[in-house]
């Protein structure tokens, strides 16, 4: 009796166990999973040119701010950009973001069809894929303008450069805006423009801004990297590109055209926290409206800079910002003056 007693309540014990960890078991899987997602970046340059590098310091900000782990390849070629891309899938990366001008579009477009459920949100000149792939853009046009307004206002000899990658729509309504802004204020302006041909050459960039300056060019919007030396060297100003660059060449960079990648990233971390996948352009989350462009502070040339100039700054910035003043997109090639 006393065994068959004990035989019950150990039979029980270990029913009751079994119940418990079948519970336990089916909690768990019924419970959201809070582990960090895990999200990538692809980018074709070195992470110091200034593209990527504002979609790479966007992505470090928003794992600072916690709930993701971040990874990311640099320097990926057309030959490797698609084997990069499925390792991160397979890797169990939900979010997959970077640059896909050129060799990346069609690797993109392509993967992205065999994981219908990894968020793909690329920079890119065509347009969204169904039911995952999401582009974006830098439209910091409108800060270009700001700087072309002060070139304008500043240039001695009526001349102005710009050294920039190669005639595509993303750098060509840069180009135009920056000289909309200069003839604004004074419509006599001429304007000197030097295609490299490259996203990252900074020899090729100094060389051709030494060329803008010897043949007048008093301020230059640096497009892409490697303006700056020549400028130091010269003499002249410069305006920096995709982030503040005045911490390069203090004494040189007037202020810089921002793109604040974030509120992109911000969106598209929140989708896939959702549990969905999205195909949208993304446009309206570079623009100023939404905090994703600005310009940079002015910092020492704050004190230096004349007074009239600052406040037509700050007004033409107000009337953008409240959509009195729309900024032209204009896309086409511009020749140099």
């Amino acid at each position: 009796m006393q065994k068959k007693f004990l035989f019950t309540g150990l039979t029980v014990l270990l029913l009751s166990g079994a119940v418990f960890m079948s519970c336990s078991k089916q909690k768990k899987a019924a419970e959201p999973d809070n582990a960090d997602i895990k999200v990538a970046a692809i980018f074709q340059t070195a992470i110091e040119e200034p593209w990527d590098g504002a979609i790479h310091t966007a992505m470090l900000q928003a794992e600072k701010d916690g709930g993701i782990t971040y990874e990311y390849t640099e320097k990926v070629d057309a030959a490797n950009y698609e084997k990069v891309l499925r390792e991160y899938c397979e890797r169990g990366f939900k979010l997959i973001i970077g640059d896909a001008f050129g060799a990346g579009e069609d690797p993109v477009r392509k993967v992205a069809k065999d994981y219908p459920d990894v968020q793909f949100a690329f920079g890119s000149e065509q347009s969204e894929q169904g039911p995952n792939v999401s582009v974006f853009d830098n439209w910091i046009h409108e800060p270009a303008y700001l700087c072309g307004v002060i070139a304008g206002k500043m240039t001695k000899t009526g001349t102005l450069g710009v050294v920039a990658a190669m005639p595509i729509a993303e750098v060509n309504r840069l180009v135009n805006a920056y000289k909309a802004g200069a003839q604004s204020v004074n419509p006599a302006i001429k304007v000197k423009i030097t295609y490299i041909g490259s996203f990252f050459d900074p020899a090729k960039a100094k060389e051709a801004a030494i060329s803008q300056i010897e043949s007048g060019a008093d301020l230059i919007y640096a497009e892409r990297f490697g303006v700056f030396e020549a400028a130091k060297e010269k003499g002249v100003y410069a305006f920096g590109n995709m982030t503040d660059q005045n911490s390069l060449a203090p004494d040189t960079v007037i202020t810089s055209c921002e793109w604040n990648v974030y509120p992109i990233v911000k969106h598209e971390i929140e989708i896939v926290k959702s549990g969905k996948t999205e195909a949208v352009n993304l446009k309206d989350y570079s623009m100023y409206a939404k905090g994703g462009s600005s310009l940079a502070p002015f910092h020492q040339f704050e004190s230096t800079l004349p007074a009239d100039v600052i406040q037509l700054v700050k007004d033409t910035e107000a009337k953008i910002t409240d959509g009195s003043l729309v900024v032209p997109v204009v896309e086409t090639e511009l020749a140099s003056d």
